[in-house]
């Protein structure tokens, strides 16, 4: 009698959940675009944009370059300005989390500054910076760097006392307290803090464009409200969250190294 080999227990069912999310996703974007096409049918192509129009619009802004040109500007200012945000933010939440003068002397500001929007520094952005990209990159790394620091005190502050009394009682300095004890606890705040920057990020980069921009999306979408285009708004509108959706899972990629570093889960 030949021999059957076996399959491992665990290999169907794996992937039959991976079979039954793929079926869920398409079933969930299926209904989505049978929505869509029947409001737009209700409404008309005046108000809202079809998904065939939407993506005849989008091929052919892709054609002209328009619509690659206005993607990369937008993400350049996005990274920019998102990064100094962690950059800065992360830091200086670590700091303030373990030295209560510094948190003392910073928490004031902090604490104004994160409730005014960036919206009401654009025209001082595009004074003290002018209309080049040094004002959007300033505005999204105002409105990322609060973030960070908030979240990534609040881990600083979890950490249990005794854990930091067990590793000092063990001869531990304290850069070896920062590093075995303090970054491993912060780091899971500190990437949802990046993660909700990002987010804020796009809010911002759409108001400065439509200030103070030529390119981008947010100039593309209010350039396409001037000239009547509603596939064209509907074009960006999409571009973002497409690219909003790409740059999160990045962000998740990027902490795997995290994850098998230190035991972070994103």
């Amino acid at each position: 009698m030949t021999a059957v080999a076996e399959r491992p227990v665990s290999a169907v069912p794996a992937r039959r959940w991976r079979f039954r999310g793929v079926a869920w996703t398409v079933v969930t974007l299926a209904a989505g675009l049978a929505v869509w096409t029947a409001v737009a049918w209700w409404y008309g192509s005046a108000l809202v944009a079809s998904p065939a129009e939407t993506l005849r619009a989008g091929i052919d802004l892709a054609k002209d370059g328009s619509l690659g040109e206005s993607v990369l500007a937008s993400t350049r200012r996005i990274l920019l300005g998102w990064a100094l945000g962690v950059v800065v933010g992360g830091p200086i939440g670590i700091l303030m989390g373990r030295v209560p003068a510094i948190r003392r002397l910073l928490d004031p500001y902090i604490e104004f500054f994160r409730f005014i929007p960036p919206i009401a520094f654009v025209t001082l952005a595009i004074v003290w910076f002018g209309i080049g990209e040094m004002s959007k990159i300033v505005l999204i790394f105002y409105t990322s760097v609060f973030i960070v620091t908030i979240n990534t005190i609040a881990g600083v502050l979890a950490i249990e006392e005794s854990k930091l009394r067990a590793a000092a009682s063990l001869g531990a300095n304290r850069w070896q307290l920062l590093h075995a004890v303090v970054l491993p606890a912060a780091i899971p705040y500190i990437v949802t803090g990046a993660r909700l920057a990002m987010g804020n990020s796009f809010l911002t980069i759409v108001s400065a464009e439509i200030v103070a921009a030529d390119t981008g999306i947010g100039a593309m979408i209010w350039q396409s409200r001037n000239y009547g285009r509603i596939d064209w708004i509907f074009v960006g509108i999409i571009a973002l969250g497409l690219l909003g959706f790409v740059c999160d899972r990045l962000i998740r990629i990027g902490a795997g190294r995290l994850l098998r570093r230190y035991g972070v889960k994103v």
